[in-house]
């Protein structure tokens, strides 16, 4: 291999142009796009000077690359990346891993072990959550006893799903708010908070939109230790909300309205219960606010990561395997909202496979409108 990853890309969208630009600006070092391959030749092919092919096995069967990057639509995730790592490429898989953790599964069976398999779960990156993920590890909150996001922030207008003929189908996609854009959100969630043991959700399907699949979930949650929490997601709110709490027996953990706020107990709480002789009293507490000033290009460092792992062994910071959680989460809350009643993990997934299916029977791929969009990338990431 040279000192460079050759790398090709399936897709042309905006996530796809996106993580180009990322490497031809040089902001993913040690690597080099060498093809595209897109339905038709794109303006990047002359841009860039890159091979263009129309069908994904042409540009794998190529023998040009070390590495490819799969930023199609979801309902294509699972045989591109297939056929990518069963020719013993590297992969580089946009988000979600497939239309469902059982999906996502069977695709994991084909890594071998000389390619490297990750995932764009790239608010791992996030300076905030990173922080958040410290504190919560050092134990200076105790023991989990309550978590809570509600996360309303993802509005989407009706012409973002108009323009595209897969979004916002369950043959297309899945699913709508939980799997494309809160994937993220129940990454980070599980990725601090830890996995539930058992949830109940309320989904609302179409309820802002003229779609298919669910655009709002209240989601209640139950830990292994009794703990508690709630997730609460929407892409019909604007302005929206963005907060994250964390409630620990020694303290509390606030994101909110872009601050980051640390309050420490002077003593435990359920020991303050149990001694304090004060019939109103609470334990003492310390306010901290925390700077989280740093701003990162969170997909160039997942990339660079990922370029990194293949030349030198780094360790993965989304391995493929891990985006298998945030879609049990996702799968679980759609699966207590079908069959109302709570959903306990581990997940069943063949179980959420067959009313998955029993959906994508019933769906079709709608018809794309004739609008154009103006697009701003940076406007889509909360």
């Amino acid at each position: 291999m040279t000192n460079n990853v050759k790398i090709g890309v399936v897709g042309a969208g905006n996530i796809a142009k996106q993580h180009i630009e990322n490497i031809v600006n040089m902001h993913v070092l040690s690597a080099e796009i060498v093809a595209i391959c897109s339905r038709t030749k794109t303006d990047l092919c002359s841009k860039y000077d890159l091979t263009h092919f129309t069908d994904y096995k042409s540009l794998i069967d190529s023998a040009e690359l070390d590495a490819v990057i799969i930023a199609t639509p979801t309902m294509s995730h699972f045989e591109i990346a297939k056929y990518a790592l069963q020719n013993n490429l590297h992969v580089m898989l946009e988000k979600p891993m497939g239309l469902s953790s059982y999906e996502g599964e069977l695709l994991i069976d084909y890594q071998t072990e000389n390619s490297k398999f990750a995932l764009m779960l790239n608010q791992r990156t996030d300076p905030l959550f990173i922080k958040m993920k410290e504190i919560v590890e050092s134990g200076v909150l105790g023991e989990i006893q309550r978590t809570h996001w509600t996360m309303t922030n993802w509005f989407r207008p009706e012409i973002y799903f108009q323009v595209s003929d897969w979004r916002a189908t369950w043959k297309g996609e899945g699913g709508g708010l939980l799997v494309n854009q809160a994937i993220h959100n129940l990454d980070v969630f599980q990725w601090i908070c830890g996995m539930p043991s058992e949830l109940h959700s309320f989904c609302e399907f179409g309820k802002y939109h003229d779609i298919e699949v669910e655009d709002e979930v209240t989601a209640f949650l139950r830990y292994q230790n009794g703990a508690t929490g709630m997730f609460v997601g929407s892409t019909g709110e604007s302005p929206g909300v963005n907060r994250f709490d964390i409630i620990g027996d020694l303290g509390s953990l606030l994101f909110d309205s872009g601050k980051l706020t640390l309050i420490t107990n002077s003593q435990s709480t359920s020991a303050f219960n149990q001694q304090t002789n004060d019939m109103f009293g609470m334990p003492s507490s310390i306010q901290t606010q925390i700077e989280i000033n740093k701003s990162v290009n969170q997909h160039a460092l997942v990339m660079t990561n990922f370029v990194n792992a293949i030349l030198d062994g780094e360790p993965l910071l989304a391995p493929a395997i891990d985006g298998l959680a945030s879609l049990d989460i996702a799968n679980a809350m759609l699966l207590s909202s079908w069959k109302n009643q709570s959903v306990n993990f581990p997940l069943a997934r063949r179980e959420y496979q067959t009313y998955l299916d029993e959906r994508i029977k019933q769906s079709s791929l709608r018809r794309k409108s004739s609008r154009q969009a103006n697009v701003d990338m940076s406007a889509s990431y909360r």
